[in-house]
């Protein structure tokens, strides 16, 4: 899962797309213990439920889940603690204001490795209603007819 440009993705959240409007995304530092950085390498992540929120003046992580690393004994950590994002204090107060305005929340989209240091992306987003889950989906499978469709035809010819 590595790119040309020397990031490396741990996790992705790939239900995130479905679920929510994504607006504004947002890169951030992640203070993490050894064994966790241990686990995000071997890609033992779970973004699925996690959130972002701002408590008191700092970016917290929560409800990410980063599985125990085997080789971890006693000095292993809590697969569900709240971490701490690393971002410049404006931005926060940035991401504060608008976090406040009515349906925005913080969603965490990927976890992932640049030059060796775990990063997050934060998406600034609005829940999706059904109707519009139900219109992707429709719009997605059109697409994939009319690909298809192409592809026949170029065979043919």
């Amino acid at each position: 899962m590595a790119t040309d440009k020397g990031i490396k993705i741990a996790t992705e959240n790939r239900k995130a797309w479905h679920e929510y409007h994504i607006h504004e995304k947002y890169e951030a530092g992640i203070a993490l213990t050894g064994t966790e950085v241990k686990s995000l390498r071997a890609g033992k992540a779970n973004l699925q439920d996690a959130f972002a929120r701002i408590d008191d003046g700092e970016l917290m992580l929560h409800n990410l889940h980063i599985s125990p690393y085997e080789q971890g004994n006693r000095f292993n950590h809590e697969p569900l603690r709240t971490r701490k994002l690393l971002m410049h204090k404006s931005e926060i107060m940035k991401l504060l204001g608008q976090t406040r305005t009515k349906g925005y929340t913080l969603v965490p989209l990927k976890i992932y490795f640049v030059r060796g240091i775990a990063k997050a992306e934060l998406g600034l987003a609005t829940g999706k209603k059904l109707y519009d889950k139900r219109h992707d989906i429709a719009e997605r499978d059109a697409k994939r007819d009319v690909d298809r469709a192409l592809r026949d035809r170029q065979k043919e010819g």
